[in-house]
């Protein structure tokens, strides 16, 4: 885990993590990732390549994922990997039907797979696609993925984990309506579907991360100071959901943050007002 600061260490305190319990709960079961080329999906991949477990690992960046198997399968893991942008229907036909071949089935799915990103409205005028691409990788993907591969899960008595955000629980901020409006519509999918699911013995989990150190948040240059839970810390907590099957993690200061966030929305109102009527004097 990387190091700390003061501010970091309150923000994120250590999770109580066991590793024979994982190691129980991972015992001979197939396990997909999406995302899994960098960030949380890469870590959580080499914590789990620890266990006696099947990987399929899905990303777009087919090089890294080979540079990443030769070290997963020195450490005692079966590893699959599937190269495919899960935006595009062909790519994804081919994942769904390698997935449906698979002579073990489906234990557990991780939907990590996202995209970053930080624009006015009005810089995004004749850019829909900053719109289309992130619902597609933030809702359509993973909802035609789970759609899919439901049951399997079902006949596996499986898990999903849903890596969402913490701003899906907050108050929307300006500049990040691609992001937060895409992120939000999975999330209330999952929460909406989870019943059923449950009922059909797949358990669910939501885990909504605070900023995370990786790289998509280096374009956002004010993240790069921000204070950030590191990548390998969230791969223990997802880690901590497989063997406890817990509902929900949220970050301790939640509360506090969404009540931060109604302020900070209001600052930057005022601020875009002021910016507006000054460029309207000019």
């Amino acid at each position: 885990m990387s190091t700390y600061s003061v501010i970091e260490h309150l923000l994120f305190p250590p999770t109580c993590f066991h590793s024979q319990k994982l190691r129980l709960a991972l015992e001979g079961k197939t396990v997909l990732i999406t995302g899994a080329s960098s960030g949380i999906g890469e870590q959580l991949s080499y914590l789990l390549a620890d266990q006696r477990v099947h990987l399929i690992l899905v990303a777009r960046r087919e090089d890294k994922l080979q540079a990443m198997k030769k070290e997963l399968e020195a450490r005692g893991a079966t590893i699959s990997l599937f190269a495919a942008d899960l935006r595009q229907d062909q790519e994804m036909e081919g994942l769904l039907a390698f997935l449906h071949q698979l002579p073990d089935g489906l234990d557990l799915v991780v939907s990590n797979a996202g995209h970053s990103i930080r624009r006015s409205i009005y810089d995004s005028l004749d850019r829909l696609h900053d719109f289309t691409r992130t619902m597609a990788i933030h809702y359509f993907a993973p909802v035609r993925l789970l759609m899919s591969v439901l049951p399997l899960l079902e006949k596996k008595q499986g898990q999903i984990i849903n890596i969402s955000t913490v701003n899906a629980l907050l108050l929307p901020f300006p500049q990040w309506a691609a992001y937060q409006a895409s992120k939000a519509a999975f999330d209330t999918w999952f929460r909406s579907a989870q019943p059923e699911m449950n009922n059909r013995g797949i358990a669910t989990t939501s885990i909504y991360f605070p900023l995370v150190r990786t790289p998509m948040i280096e374009p956002t240059e004010a993240y790069r100071t921000f204070p950030a839970m590191s990548s390998m810390h969230a791969a223990r907590i997802i880690g901590k959901a497989i063997y406890s099957k817990r509902k929900q993690y949220k970050p301790w200061w939640l509360i506090f943050g969404q009540l931060a966030s109604v302020v900070f929305r209001r600052w930057l109102e005022k601020g875009i007002s002021r910016s507006l009527q000054r460029g309207k004097g000019k």
